[in-house]
């Protein structure tokens, strides 16, 4: 489901090395959670994991599993689930599938047209591309399409809203027009996919298409498939635009497990379905409807690369979508393999990749599936040797995530107590190519991928994928539109402290572990070199694309499965859980300084407005012969007592500090086992069971995903969304909230500090 672009220089050679020698690269390092004997012996285990995956292997059932198309409910998906289920088994694996019964919609009938002032029908079809055999066989796909939009047969004024975010319809409002009553045109980019026909039926629009501009990621980007990686005339991104900031899962089964006998909702009931239809269109038959609108021309960050001058519409030009779909229930299989474990069986160590696509699915889903089955390979040879694992290893094969992370989310809601009760960590991959590593964690989880990172050697420089990260992440930093965040972790590399890594929001399957019930979590993969995203969730996301564009040679398919596996092992079988907490009270000591200056420059802004409206400012500068309107004036945000949260995390770091330092000394066995029990539970104490502010199922209160970005986290969510909603007593409540969050994550971290110390 993911998808990101990341604009990367390319670096190597000495002075990367000189680079890497001046901000701390690690050498040889005491392992996290291991005494040097355990150590030394969990160092010669990967070796002997490492011999045992081969790409020829990875490669072979990539072109096995993107040979059809795989969306739920197809027949490939079944027998892709199948497939994995028996591999699993002959590697040595417990395992078994679990099935689930889901509202998954399909188009019964849909339509998408230009009535006037020219006519044009649009095909909606991505005809074959030459060289790639896959493309020519779609039967069974799903046609363009977004699942859980409304159905409707609509007419009516087309007017274009760029990205359809929030800015865009402030922009609307300032030229003077609305979108209630019309359909609305978008490009793909610029925020989450759902976000659009959400906010654009918030704003009474009764239609919603979404195209995708050669801009963003066609010509515009780079030569179009097959000539090069980017996206076609024609190529299309189908997607689900359920409402996943509220709730991801089956809508009618909300909070629970779609199981056999489960009490379902109405369609009328579910709160994740839209109300308006919704289509996506190649650039190739938007420019039709691009073309044929009249009124404002379009400003100058609207404007996309199409050959002719983008107008912003509203009159003139009008539109005929429709939608019908099936509402029907689908199976979802998902494959759950067991290892048990030797020493803890009850302590889980949870690895997971989604296996459903839009439509072939190479690289999303399929490159990261395929690396997932060969460490569960090379994990069962382990196992034929007399090796098991300290803790037990849970693999699983999602089904269902694109749509709505259906898979995992009605395993987590089914299994939610046990998951709680024996669940350490969850490690997640999802689409995976060529290129840096992308990352985003819980914050006690930072250092054990810090050094998982540091032992697996990258095949392009021949340094290690983590001190690689750290080299783009300070590149990247100097460019002229470096954002604040990477600012900040540039800075962070420099300090030569642990790899600098994202904050988890949503988009894939680590969302119901760590959002709705609480457990450490990490999700991570490679990007920024290999060239998939012109055909992301296309009909030429093939086997074929991503062997030539994507991955060639399938190297960075290994390196994949050496970095998560090294995390699993190390997870499963260190003597004390590999948590630290020291990243969690730096940053959250960082995040409340971010909540004091959001409140301030609030507040500053709200009496520019006021002063420019009084003075009629927007009047004087707006141009007489066109439309235009001021800005609403927004409320003076009042004080905050964020003194609850600086107290909490002072203490935090206090705890944390004698953790660490507990934790880096020997312990018995006996001290070991207490502080896993406890330590279990620390990421836990961090939710609330009211959950965040109009949505209860995200129930975390350091990181979730915004309501208004989709994927992209909020960290501090309940107290951070409530100041830019301007919901004050809200803030104030989940200051409160969030500080005793932290009190009782600083209680757990003592008590295992005493654990390991008495």
């Amino acid at each position: 489901m993911p998808l990101k672009f990341r604009n990367r220089s390319l670096w190597s050679g000495a002075a990367g090395l000189a680079l890497l020698t001046a901000t701390g690269a690690h050498g040889a390092a005491p392992m996290l959670g291991f005494s040097p004997p355990s150590a030394d012996a969990e160092r010669a285990l990967e070796a002997r994991f490492d011999a045992g995956l081969s790409a020829d292997a990875i490669r072979e059932r990539l072109r096995l599993m993107s040979a059809e198309p795989n969306q739920v409910g197809s027949p490939h998906d079944k027998a892709n689930a199948d497939y994995t289920l028996a591999q699993f088994k002959a590697w040595g694996w417990d395992a078994h599938v679990e099935v689930f019964s889901v509202l998954y919609p399909t188009p019964k009938a849909e339509a998408l047209e230009l009535v006037g002032p020219v006519s044009y029908k649009a095909s909606l079809v991505e005809p074959p591309i030459e060289g790639d055999d896959s493309s020519a066989h779609q039967t069974g796909g799903l046609p363009a399409y977004l699942a859980y939009g409304g159905d409707g047969d609509v007419t009516a004024p087309l007017i274009y809203v760029n990205y359809g975010m929030p800015a865009d319809y402030a922009t609307l409002q300032r030229l003077g027009l609305d979108v209630k009553g019309k359909i609305v045109i978008a490009r793909y980019g610029g925020g989450w996919r759902g976000l659009k026909p959400k906010l654009a039926q918030e704003h009474g629009a009764v239609g919603c298409i979404i195209y995708s501009d050669p801009a963003d990621d066609g010509y515009g980007a780079g030569d179009p498939y097959p000539k090069g990686a980017y996206r076609p005339e024609f190529g299309l991104q189908r997607g689900s635009v359920q409402d996943l900031p509220i709730e991801p899962g089956d809508p009618l089964t909300p909070g629970y497990g779609a199981v056999e006998g489960a009490p379902r909702l109405s369609l009328a009931e579910a709160k994740t379905i839209l109300k308006i239809p919704a289509l996506p269109i190649s650039w190739g038959e938007a420019r039709h409807f691009l073309v044929a609108l009249q009124g404002p021309v379009a400003p100058k960050g609207w404007r996309g690369g199409l050959p002719f001058t983008y107008h912003v519409g509203g009159a003139g030009a009008v539109a005929h979508i429709l939608v019908q779909s099936n509402w029907d229930q689908k199976p979802l299989y998902d494959v759950i393999a067991i290892m048990k474990g030797a020493r803890e069986p009850d302590k889980w160590v949870i690895r997971g990749n989604h296996r459903d696509g839009w439509v072939f699915g190479a690289e999303d889903p399929l490159s990261g599936q395929i690396a997932l089955m060969e460490e569960a390979k090379s994990i069962g040879t382990l196992a034929k040797t007399g090796w098991r694992p300290a803790r037990t290893l849970v693999y699983a094969s999602w089904d269902g995530e694109e749509p709505g992370l259906l898979g995992s989310t009605e395993w987590a809601e089914t299994h939610a107590k046990e998951l709680q009760s024996k669940a350490v960590v969850y490690v997640n991959t999802d689409g995976s190519n060529r290129g840096l590593l992308s990352v985003e964690a819980s914050y006690s989880l930072r250092r054990l991928f810090d050094e998982a990172t540091s032992s697996v050697t990258d095949p392009e420089t021949g340094v290690s994928v983590r001190d690689r990260a750290m080299a783009d992440i300070q590149v990247r930093a100097l460019a002229a539109d470096a954002s604040p965040e990477l600012k900040a972790r540039a800075k962070s590399a420099r300090g030569g402290g642990d790899l600098p890594v994202g904050d988890l929001g949503s988009g894939s399957d680590y969302t119901p572990f760590v959002q709705h019930l609480g457990i450490a979590s990490i999700n991570f993969g490679f990007e920024g070199e290999g060239q998939s995203g012109g055909v992301y969730h296309s009909a030429y996301d093939t086997f074929e694309h991503y062997s030539r564009f994507g991955d060639p040679g399938f190297v960075y398919g290994v390196v994949l499965a050496k970095t998560t596996g090294r995390m699993v092992l190390r997870a499963a079988d260190a003597d004390v859980a590999p948590l630290r907490f020291d990243n969690l009270a730096g940053t959250v000591s960082a995040e409340i300084d971010e909540l004091k200056k959001l409140v301030v420059s609030r507040r500053e802004h709200a009496r520019a407005v006021d002063r420019l409206l009084d003075a009629k400012a927007y009047a004087l500068v707006a141009d007489p012969t066109l439309s235009s309107g001021a800005p609403d004036r927004e409320e003076v945000a009042p004080e905050i007592d964020f003194a609850p949260l600086d107290q909490a995390a002072e203490r935090l770091r206090a705890g944390a500090r004698a953790y660490d330092e507990a934790a880096a000394r020997p312990a018995s066995k006996a001290q070991a086992a207490k502080a896993d029990a406890i330590l279990q539970g620390v990421e836990q104490s961090l939710t609330s069971e009211d959950g965040l502010p109009g949505r209860p199922w995200y129930r975390h209160l350091l990181y979730a995903p915004g309501l208004l970005t989709g994927y992209g986290s909020k960290t501090l969510p309940g107290v951070r969304e409530a100041i830019e909603n301007q919901q004050w007593d809200v803030a104030r409540q989940y200051v409160g909230r969030t500080a005793a969050a932290l009190d009782a994550a600083d209680a757990k971290i003592e008590q295992a500090t005493k654990a390991l110390t008495e």
